[in-house]
């Protein structure tokens, strides 16, 4: 699991006597609230309907029993995870967590002590699946931070799979501990040796009481109206300040999402003159593209829209599928477009409204609220709500009745290209369900590139394209699984090369350059010949090659993706262009001998009919561009 980031103030409290949440220390009703602990980030933001009833579904898959019985108000809280988790928070209290299991391509309901007893105290267990009755001689143990043994458990669902989340219960049937199953039900009731449940949390059995239900988030915006109304209060002084200081159109990015629309009717209750700007990916959402439409029409302002038509599927044959190392499709459909959208319409640029919030990841949280873009140079960026938390948004938005993007009540938290790699797998197998068509389109593609690499239809199913390098612990997953993850070279033909660079918004800043081979790379080869030591000091690893000089980073790795890094687009560009070569030249080798004269210190050999560049290497590059291979078949 990822470690937690904090990226601003924790702000989830609970108001016991009108049972709502609230973002401060005093409901407006004047009551003291009481903070709820929940996991960094702590981006809170409600449930929906969709989101109620598949939490439920899945309870009662495990448990046979909804977890959420009533009309309840419910707080999400995304928690880091592998992929997608949120924690469940409901009258105050984290019940536990839902999580999209990546292994098993499917959700789990991880209870914790209330969640479980809402299920269990008071339930005739034999209705109910997956728990576990103890011996009372046991029950110290447990909660001294043991196991539950085999010899210790009195009584079990017979129906209980190893792996299954169970809960533990002591020998009056009351709740004690929830946790993971480490052998098969029937397996248990044997009371042989080993490990039955492994016990993730516990607590001495206690009596809940359930407060009164039937909260409504409108109930939720009046608890909350101090804070909202100070928040929007210093958000309006914000948006003059910085429009009286720049002299410059005004413009209110509107992507068709939710922070989006905030900050469009911040605008609208401080500015009379200002227009909407919307870049169309061509990997939107409909219900995004006609959210868009429909709002500027409800605002009765000028809409400045310009469409990248097919120009991801035009490029994704030269770069492969996007990925979170190379996101090349930010630059081709939407920064570049941008670009041209603000030079085509704004003589001398224009100041930009964004829906920034530093909530939503760590470059966010260390931005200023008033920047300049370093990608679209005629453009002073602006962000209005930095401080505010999903929540704050959504209040704000229920606050006045805002015509919000659909998709947010069916199951998708983000509002975004489709297919962004930042996506978790559940997304895209939510995808499926509602947008069929659009999924099978880029489900084909996938399996049709993981065939050409050598890489299995469960590299596609399992999400792992998303990952030039995948982190640890899915790394894990694929091993148990046999899913290969390093492409298998092919036939290289001429390598035909494609570029691209810009601005990285969605990362660590500074410039970047992504690019991509046309076949897959022998990275055995590249390190053999030492043909990447004329850029700089090259370090390999399985499935990827990590290069440094100076400040100046670039990646290749064996899909034949190729990444760098530097300070300016220029620099970028040309370490790019220096690796695409010295890529080429290691796999397209004719053992001519050029570049051996032209080594001043004597560091190239041939070795089999093969150039080799030894130890030693200065890395002056005067070796790459006199190779026949560069200068007559580039």
């Amino acid at each position: 699991m990822s470690k937690p980031l904090y990226l601003g103030e924790l702000l989830l409290y609970w108001c016991p006597s009108c049972n709502v949440p609230v973002l401060g220390k005093e409901c407006s009703c004047g009551r003291s609230t009481r903070q709820v602990t929940i996991t960094p980030p702590g981006d809170i933001r409600p449930a929906f309907r969709y989101d109620i009833d598949l939490i439920n579904s899945v309870s009662m898959g495990q448990f046979n029993a909804p977890l959420i019985k009533d009309d309840r108000l419910v707080v999400l809280n995304k928690s880091p995870y592998d992929d997608r988790m949120d924690e469940i928070i409901v009258d105050g209290e984290v019940l536990g967590n839902i999580r999209f299991e990546i292994e098993q391509l499917r959700w789990t309901l991880l209870l914790r002590i209330n969640g479980a007893r809402r299920i269990f105290d008071g339930s005739d267990r034999s209705s109910l699946n997956n728990w576990v009755l103890i011996d009372e001689g046991a029950e110290k143990f447990i909660l001294g931070g043991a196991s539950v043994l085999a010899p210790g458990i009195a009584d079990a669902d017979p129906q209980i799979t190893e792996s299954n989340e169970v809960v533990v219960l002591d020998h009056e049937g009351k709740v004690l501990a929830t946790g993971r199953a480490r052998m098969i039900g029937s397996r248990m009731l044997e009371r042989g040796k080993g490990v039955g449940v492994k016990v993730r949390f516990k607590e001495s059995p206690a009596q809940i009481t359930v407060p009164e239900g039937g909260q409504t988030w409108d109930d939720a915006v009046e608890a909350n109206r101090n804070y909202l109304e100070d928040l929007v209060e210093r958000s309006h002084r914000f948006i003059k300040n910085v429009a009286s200081s720049i002299d410059r159109p005004v413009t209110v990015s509107y992507s068709g999402g939710k922070d989006s629309l905030v900050v469009l009717h911040l605008v609208s209750e401080c500015l009379d003159d200002y227009e909407l700007l919307f870049a169309d990916t061509g990997i939107e959402f409909p219900e995004t593209v006609q959210n868009v439409i429909d709002v500027a029409s409800d605002y009765n302002r000028p809409l400045r829209s310009i469409s990248s038509g097919e120009a991801f599927w035009d490029s994704i044959d030269n770069f492969g599928p996007p990925s979170v190392e190379v996101r090349w499709c930010c630059k081709v459909c939407k920064l570049g477009p941008i670009t041209q959208l603000i030079n085509d319409n704004y003589e001398n640029g224009c100041l930009t409204f964004i829906g920034q919030r530093k909530y939503e990841s760590d470059t966010r949280s260390k931005s200023e609220s008033v920047w300049k873009n370093p990608w679209v140079g005629n453009q002073v960026a602006a962000a209005p709500i930095q401080n505010w938390t999903a929540m704050h948004v959504w209040l704000y938005i229920f606050m006045n009745r805002l015509p919000y993007n659909p998709m947010y009540e069916n199951g998708f938290d983000r509002i975004g290209c489709w297919l962004c790699p930042s996506c978790s797998v559940a997304d895209l197998v939510r995808l499926k369900e509602t947008h069929p068509e659009m999924e099978k389109r880029f489900s084909e593609y996938l399996l049709s590139y993981a065939e050409r690499m050598g890489l299995s239809g469960e590299w596609v199913r399992h999400g792992f394209w998303r990952w030039k390098k995948l982190p640890p612990q899915l790394q894990e997953i694929a091993k148990r699984k046999g899913i290969g993850l390093v492409p298998k070279s092919s036939d290289p033909g001429k390598l035909n090369f494609s570029v691209t660079s810009g601005y990285r918004p969605c990362r660590q800043g500074g410039i970047s350059a992504e690019g991509a081979f046309d076949s897959a790379i022998d990275l055995e080869r590249l390190e053999s010949t030492g043909m990447l030591e004329p850029v700089g000091r090259a370090a390999y690893m399985e499935g990827v090659v990590s290069l440094i000089r100076g400040e100046d980073r670039a990646q290749v790795f064996a899909s034949g993706t190729v990444t760098a890094r530097s300070d300016t687009d220029k620099k970028a560009r040309s370490l790019m262009r220096k690796v695409g070569f010295s890529v080429r030249r290691a796999m397209l080798c004719s053992g001519c001998g050029v570049c051996i004269g032209k080594c001043p210190d004597g560091f190239i050999r041939l070795e089999k009919g093969i150039a080799v560049i030894g130890k030693g290497c200065t890395h002056c590059g005067k070796c790459i561009e006199v190779c026949p291979v560069i200068r007559f078949k580039s």
